[in-house]
């Protein structure tokens, strides 16, 4: 479980987070929404412990982020950036190989091996861990991080943005391959995501920001709702009913 407690973080007098009380449970995705400048990312951030609080407590299972030495929290959360992603001559197998770093500090035994690999199979790169970055397409080095972050083994993954620059196809997939990480290897994945519809078909939590308050909570059915997506993201949106679950139409 994921707690946060009091959490602010103040940029100016005009623009802060918080003060911020949210719970998220175990297991299952959380996708947290809003429009632009909301404080996804940020507390997203604020999450793994990548930008500090100015006040307020995190923690997650049990572990106070602020007081836990950073090599045992590497073991329970994993996170992706956006801005930390980067193309260079590393093939796709060595880029997942960093993900092992907290349990192997660079000397990879057969456990770190055997971990990389199914990261890679359960992303579906196997026919690429030989390739170099710069030689892939946008989807495919989208899913290599992905895989980098699943190999770290974490019980809570946090993801930045991920479906970033993808096509819709390859959206789905990594939708598809976050969705069974979730169900199959046990992940609480929590992502920030701009697109509702995605939220509202992949997760099954829906936290909903705005001006730097969490305004929902709740389940993809709670969320999907007229009034609350018209307030959230202030213009006035229709939820449909879909082939597969509930569609949100903006006019």
């Amino acid at each position: 479980m994921i707690t946060l407690s009091a959490v602010t973080k103040n940029y100016s007098s005009e623009v802060a987070i918080g003060p911020v009380d949210l719970t998220i449970p175990n297991g299952g995705v959380t996708a947290l929404v809003g429009p632009n400048g909301a404080g996804k990312s940020t507390l997203l951030t604020m999450i793994g412990r990548l930008m500090g609080m100015d006040e307020g407590t995190i923690e997650i299972a049990g572990y106070d982020i602020a007081k836990t030495n950073s090599k045992d929290l590497a073991k329970i959360v994993s996170i992706l950036r956006q801005e930390n992603h980067f193309v260079t001559r590393l093939t796709v197998r060595q880029l997942v190989g960093f993900g092992r770093f907290p349990h192997s500090k660079g000397r990879l035994t057969r456990v770190d091996e055997d971990m990389i690999s199914q990261s890679i199979d359960f992303l579906g790169l196997t026919d690429l861990e030989g390739r170099y970055l710069d030689e892939l397409s946008g989807g495919q080095r989208q899913r290599a991080y992905v895989a980098m972050v699943l190999a770290q083994d974490t019980d809570y993954v946090l993801l930045d943005e991920p479906l970033n620059n993808l096509d819709m196809r390859h959206s789905v997939q990594m939708m598809q391959h976050l969705h069974r990480a979730a169900r199959e290897l046990g992940r609480t994945v929590v992502i920030v995501l701009h697109d509702i519809n995605f939220a509202g078909h992949y997760a099954d939590r829906i936290c909903a920001v705005k001006d730097g308050q969490v305004v929902q909570h709740g389940t993809s059915d709670e969320i999907m709702r007229d009034e609350v997506l018209s307030h959230v993201f202030d213009t006035p949106v229709k939820v449909i009913a879909g082939p597969h679950g509930p569609l949100a139409v903006y006019y």
